[in-house]
């Protein structure tokens, strides 16, 4: 009778990864790893509006790296988009939500 899990147990437990997990990259570490820490910041800052999330790590990218970023922030969506070489990143952040952030001129 010890095999039910006891409340409070390792079955109560839930995984939520804090950490950005990339899914694809080409950008270089340099402009990934910038792009990762503003993605992570925002999403944190802005958990409940996806909307805004995204308007502000498109900005903070234009700002840092020039215009003509584009962003994407959701859960169970799709895409399919041209962009620069060397200037895409999908990834996922706090388990299911998505981020896709690409340069397009």
């Amino acid at each position: 009778m010890d095999d039910q899990p006891k409340e409070g147990g390792e079955g109560d437990k839930k995984i939520v990864h804090t950490y950005a997990l990339v899914k694809h990259s080409d950008m270089s570490d340099d402009i990934k790893n910038e792009a990762i820490e503003i993605v992570t910041t925002a999403c944190e800052k802005y958990a409940q509006n996806y909307e805004l999330a995204a308007k502000t790590v498109k900005e903070a990218m234009d700002k840092k790296f020039g215009s003509f970023w584009h962003c994407c922030v959701g859960e169970g969506f799709g895409f399919e988009v041209s962009y620069e070489t060397k200037n895409i990143v999908y990834l996922f952040f706090g388990g299911n939500l998505a981020i896709v952030l690409w340069k397009c001129s």
